[in-house]
């Protein structure tokens, strides 16, 4: 994507005032978007988005200049404004670049980018139709399609060079269903780091008819009754507790500056004995994945909480100098106009031992959250207040009628040490997280929980 000489110059240039590492980063991506509301294309977005960013370490400091050019003259100028900012004794560094290969470990057969926007709106069309007669009381269907194909290049003062090429796909599925006046929805959007051959393997009657059923089973549901009590949290989209509530708290980025409650306790038990968590950006085609990072380490399985022990954090290059710990592939980015700092990927609560069957059986009394929402965390505290888009009751082991309106309040620490039943049907689902790098692609999942107690928020007595 530049020759050899341009980035070593460049990379000179960001050195110049006394910096001791430098990295060039360029991204060159197209996007294709189309969104379909009420059967009908309401818009269709196609870019090609490029630029450059340059970041400069200095001990635990760090400078980060972007551009959205990329000749030799504004390349060398921007490297010497962010260079301007680092103060100290120059040193002298040879630069020995050497390109690597990549192993690549989402294949991809079939460029999105050739196929004809007809054929994408098909797939929109079998999504909406499939969701919109479900039922007569779904009044809107959204659904929303997306690809892109994002080529990276990394290179820095440590000799590393490194391109790749990344592609993901996604279809999202919203359905609100109405009645005497109210509304509730139901969403999915699965997703994957393929090409078009995504959408030609998915179930997309599946997908689009469990938005809809969500919806109207809600819209037809009493509201949830409050208090603390037992909650079953369903396998795939249940796991956004985790990421959250704790998987932000085992980011560097927080962890370094002492802003997480996981800071400072490696090796002690923080969770149930029965948890395992990971975060794994190797998986191949997972909507979270990618063959290297955003500093060009090659992604990997990092277990985070072993049989309840904190084991591991989600460490980029910049924290590593100040946790004196290793990288572990985790720095991502949403583009070059964001510095990379340590983000999830992959991440999830790994299978247990019990069957979904055995988790209801020996639920006497309570929830079952069968769908997350959204929610909100203070990461510093890991306190959060997630809405359960789908929700039933739970009497003498058996799920009972359907109950809207129910949140879960709770602490990330708290949660971890109150999951008593792990089940082993593993799923994991699609979303977009936010943070100090901009929204990124991530897998949330984890198997059936039960957590033994959880401040449940409702309204009692309401129907």
């Amino acid at each position: 994507m530049l020759n050899k000489k341009l980035i070593e110059d460049t990379l000179t240039a960001a050195l110049s005032t006394g910096g001791d590492f430098a990295e060039i980063f360029v991204e060159d991506r197209t996007n294709n978007g189309i969104v379909m509301i009420g059967g009908k294309v309401e818009s269709t977005m196609s870019g090609r988005d490029y630029g450059v960013g340059i970041r400069i370490f200095k001990g635990f400091n760090s400078v980060y200049a972007y551009t959205n050019k990329s000749d030799r003259d504004t390349l060398i100028e921007t490297a010497k404004k962010a260079a301007a900012a680092v103060e100290g004794s120059i040193i002298d560094i040879t630069l020995n670049l050497t390109k690597t290969d990549v192993k690549n470990i989402n294949t991809i057969q079939i460029d999105p980018s050739a196929v004809e926007k007809t054929k994408k709106v098909q797939i929109m069309r079998k999504a909406y139709d499939a969701a919109f007669n479900y039922d007569e009381l779904i009044t809107q269907v959204t659904v929303n399609y997306t690809d892109y194909i994002q080529n990276i290049m990394v290179a820095n003062s440590e000799g590393l060079w490194k391109e790749d090429t990344r592609v993901r796909s996604r279809l999202g599925i919203s359905s609100i269903a109405s009645k005497n006046g109210e509304m509730q929805s139901g969403f999915f959007g699965p997703g994957a780091s393929k090409g078009y051959e995504f959408f030609e393997n998915l179930d997309i009657d599946h997908y689009a008819k469990e938005a809809s059923r969500i919806a109207v089973t809600m819209v037809n549901a009493k509201y949830c009754p409050s208090g603390r009590m037992p909650v079953i949290i369903d396998n795939g989209f249940g796991g956004v507790i985790f990421h959250e509530a704790c998987g932000h708290g085992l980011e560097a980025s927080s962890v370094a500056k002492g802003l997480s409650v996981f800071a400072g306790k490696m090796g002690q038990q923080i969770a149930s004995p029965i948890v395992t968590a990971i975060d794994d950006g190797s998986i191949p085609n997972a909507w979270g994945s990618f063959n290297i990072d955003d500093e060009g380490t090659q992604s990997c399985r990092n277990v985070l909480i072993e049989n309840g022990i904190l084991k591991g954090y989600m460490i980029d290059k910049l924290n590593a100098r100040r946790m004196n710990m290793d990288i572990t592939g985790s720095s991502r980015r949403q583009s070059y106009r964001f510095s990379p700092t340590s983000r999830m990927s992959n991440t999830f609560i790994d299978n247990g031992k019990s069957t979904p069957e055995e988790i209801f059986a020996n639920t006497e009394k309570g929830l079952y959250a069968k769908n997350m929402g959204g929610g909100s965390v203070n990461p510093s505290t890991g306190e959060f207040n997630f809405a359960v888009m789908e929700g039933y009751i739970i009497e003498k082991g058996k799920i009972k009628e359907p109950v809207r309106g129910a949140t879960l309040i709770g602490k990330g620490t708290e949660v971890l040490n109150k999951i008593d039943m792990v089940g082993n049907n593993l799923l994991q689902s699609q979303g977009m997280c936010g943070s100090v790098s901009g929204s990124i692609p991530a897998n949330v999942g984890q198997p059936m929980i039960r957590v033994s107690q959880l401040t449940v928020g409702g309204r009692e007595g309401e129907q």
